[in-house]
């Protein structure tokens, strides 16, 4: 008896030291899935982001974070897909970065919490329906400060005084780039200038559409569209052989070659999705409690390189608008 007694006591304790040393000391596991619409420079920073805010707090992938990272290669159709599976098991949260792979999530997911971040109008999109207090099973984060927009269209209005029309490509099909189109129609018509629509349905079309603007519109305008962001270098291509100014709603695309925005990184808005997230996870907070977070470090962007190809004089004025001047005046 004695024997079987020690016996017991040695696997309790081999067992308990086994669980002990098992789980990055912190005793806990975490399993997040991811449903992303396209790899592009602002949604992965937004993912980077998001990553680094959990790790900082102690959530690192490959020691105590199980992460399922899915890609629907900018096909909507996959959104479904991905969630399906993603709906199939149980997750202490979900993220869907981009509008399509939110909205997806959002109507299959209902065994854990669903988050998103990279989405323009979380109303317009049935996400949420009040943002301070979502309720149910999904908030986060909207890349969308609308004081953003309207100052980037009164900069727009204050220093290009012969502007009187600005193109804005777009896919009509996306929820937020008609939302910030109608927002940035809203501001410019208070300053009497127009908005001339050129719509597209995927990106073999963005070059010919800003092509058609060239002689109807005094400055191109992109919104954080998916289908047109990712071929901004044809937009860019066309304002700067016309000398056309081109002005961008992300930091990516000035970085790439429009004239400027009013924005912020996209590191941060994810890192600010990720401190949601750890409220969550950490804290035990229930997700219908959090209210939707929009970026609050916004700065205005100029690209001097850009402005150069489309034939715009940088006043000093313009530069003295740009809070952080080491960061936000690109050479």
């Amino acid at each position: 008896m004695r024997k079987k007694i020690g016996l017991l006591l040695v696997i309790s304790m081999m067992l308990f030291a086994a669980t002990g040393c098992g789980s990055s000391g912190s005793g806990q596991q975490y399993k997040i899935a991811i449903s992303q619409i396209v790899e592009h420079p602002s949604l992965d920073a937004t993912r980077d982001g998001f990553l680094a805010a959990l790790k900082d707090a102690g959530i690192v992938e490959g020691e105590n974070l199980k992460l399922d990272y899915n890609n629907a290669q900018g096909d909507a159709t996959n959104n479904l897909t991905i969630a399906q599976k993603i709906a199939g098991e149980k997750y202490d949260l979900v993220l869907g970065i981009a509008t399509g792979p939110a909205q997806a999530l959002a109507s299959q997911v209902k065994n854990s919490p669903v988050m998103f971040a990279a989405v323009t109008d979380p109303l317009d999109a049935k996400l949420v329906d009040n943002l301070e207090h979502p309720g149910g099973n999904v908030s986060g984060a909207s890349d969308t400060n609308p004081e953003a927009i309207k100052q980037l269209m009164d900069f727009i209005a204050g220093n290009f005084t012969n502007v009187k029309t600005v193109g804005v490509v777009l896919n009509q099909g996306e929820p937020n780039a008609v939302v910030m189109t109608d927002l940035a129609a809203k501001a410019l018509e208070k300053h009497g200038i127009k908005v001339v629509k050129a719509s597209v349905t995927n990106t073999s079309e963005v070059k010919q559409a800003a092509e058609s603007l060239v002689g109807r519109a005094d400055a191109i305008y992109i919104t954080l569209d998916n289908t047109v962001v990712e071929a901004v270098s044809t937009v860019i291509q066309v304002a700067n052989e016309n000398d056309i100014p081109f002005f961008a709603s992300d930091r990516d695309s000035v970085e790439k070659g429009a004239f400027a925005t009013v924005g912020f990184k996209y590191y941060d808005h994810g890192y600010q999705a990720g401190q949601m997230a750890l409220e969550i996870l950490k804290e035990g907070k229930k997700i219908g409690d959090l209210k939707v977070t929009v970026p609050d470090k916004l700065d205005l962007i100029l690209n001097l390189k850009a402005a150069g190809e489309q034939g715009i004089t940088v006043t000093d004025a313009m530069k003295e608008q740009v809070q952080d001047k080491d960061n936000n005046i690109l050479e």
